[in-house]
């Protein structure tokens, strides 16, 4: 038995995404006034009277609209009904019942699921007296205020009465477990790519730019290794987004980030590396993310020669020098080409994160190839290149991923030189298998009197 899941489901606008994020204590959701934000589903954790249980967000269900994003909403929201053990059914208060209220009612009565009713933006006790006519649909129903969070206790007393919980499965997420962000600009075949890899169509995949706005959790086990995949929303500029949901699709994939062990790193094959493909990557480095460039839409390379591949790599190579240590795959999300080498990558990338080098092992590795020689040798250079700095030891200061500090003494105050750092990292890598991960260098400068600035 896996642990509960409870669905969140509801008609545009009426503050789904609001509830979700009041009772997972996050901000997953997008929220704003612009209905039909959430497209896909979107999962989170509630932790309620020491129990937690999965809760998902959907997108604002039409039943009826044949229009391409409504109609994969619907399918998607369907997907997470079937799964989940309850649902809840949040409804405007202060709008009353609608018609799409009433064709709503009859696709949950079909479900045989216990179905709990939020009656949303109950501010008010005029309001909350108003709700009373959603009694009339047959399902329990409790007056909330998600944006205030009025009511949100008695909602989740009531749901947890329904909910059958295996203690065994309460515990936190195993650490084994990798999670991996796909990243990139918009509609470079980031949701192509993860249902490529799950082998359903698990995300919603359109040919209009920008179609995932969200971050969306799929946990997935592949020989044994588990992942939960961050499909995130392509990043644009934030100057040059108009749409509110666009603005905050980058927020929210610089969070996915934070939160990821491994990005990886789309790039369109037919337009090539952009500024900001660069700019993106450049927001995986920072968070501390190992990252694998995956090229997509391969097979729409026309005149592919023998070379073609080499040329693409160093063209990648010359824009973004800062990821020379990332891998680089070619692949097609459309036909899966070479899509099966991308996990097996993903999971050597995290047990390099995770690397920690044994004291003698290091100590052996500085004497031989960072200690300057006893009586008189090169120090290292500083900024500026005045002064020279004594590079007394070097210890593994953490990892996920690998932090190394460099006790340094002299009378320079200005740190070590960019290159004399970047010799190091790179004699780090040639020694230890840093495979696909970034090496953090940090200086701590040794005080006459032996303690450490």
């Amino acid at each position: 038995m896996t642990t509960p899941l409870v669905t969140i489901i509801g008609r545009p606008n009426v503050g789904k995404s609001t509830l979700f994020n009041r009772l997972t204590g996050s901000r997953r959701s997008i929220v704003g006034d612009e209905p039909g934000i959430t497209r896909d589903r979107i999962y989170g954790e509630v932790d309620w009277r020491s129990k937690k249980f999965k809760l998902v967000d959907t997108g604002g269900i039409v039943p009826d609209d044949e229009a391409i994003i409504p109609a994969n909403i619907f399918k998607q929201a369907s997907n997470a009904i079937e799964e989940s053990q309850a649902i809840i059914w949040v409804v405007d208060a202060r709008a009353g019942i609608t018609p799409l209220d009433e064709e709503i009612s009859v696709l949950l009565r079909s479900t045989g699921k216990p179905i709990f009713i939020a009656a949303n933006k109950c501010e008010s006790k005029k309001v909350e007296g108003e709700a009373a006519e959603f009694h009339g649909f047959g399902f329990g129903m409790v007056p909330i205020s998600a944006e205030h969070g009025t009511g949100v206790g008695d909602l989740l007393e009531a749901v947890f009465e329904v909910l059958d919980f295996d203690e065994e499965e309460l515990e936190d997420v195993s650490p084994d477990e990798i999670n991996l962000a796909i990243i990139g600009r918009p509609n470079v075949g980031k949701s192509s790519l993860l249902n490529q890899i799950l082998g359903e169509e698990r995300v919603i995949v359109s040919p209009i730019a920008g179609t995932t706005r969200d971050s969306v959790d799929t946990h997935l086990e592949v020989d044994g290794k588990k992942f939960t995949i961050i499909d995130t929303a392509g990043i644009r500029r934030k100057g040059k987004t108009t749409e509110m949901a666009e603005k905050l699709s980058v927020v929210m994939a610089r969070k996915a980030l934070e939160r990821a062990d491994v990005a990886v790193m789309v790039i369109d094959a037919v337009e090539g590396v952009t500024s900001l493909d660069a700019n993106i990557a450049g927001y995986a480095v920072d968070s501390g993310c190992s990252v694998i460039l995956v090229v997509n839409k391969w097979d729409a390379v026309l005149e592919k020669e023998t070379n073609t591949v080499y040329e693409v790599e160093r063209s990648i190579r010359r824009q973004m020098k800062f990821l020379e240590w990332a891998p680089i795959v070619t692949i097609s999300a459309l036909t899966g080409q070479r899509v099966q080498n991308i996990l097996p990558l993903v999971v050597r990338a995290n047990e390099a994160r995770n690397i920690r080098i044994q004291t003698s092992r290091l100590n052996r590795f500085f004497e031989e190839s960072i200690a300057q020689p006893k009586g008189g040798g090169a120090p290292a250079p500083v900024k500026g290149g005045v002064s020279r700095l004594k590079v007394q030891f070097l210890t593994q200061g953490g990892m996920r991923p690998p932090l190394f500090i460099l006790f340094t003494s002299g009378g320079s105050k200005a740190g070590l030189h960019f290159s004399y750092l970047r010799y190091v990292e790179n004699r780090l890598r040639e020694a230890f298998d840093f495979f696909a991960t970034p090496i953090r260098l940090k200086e701590r400068r040794k005080t006459r009197k032996g303690s450490s600035d």
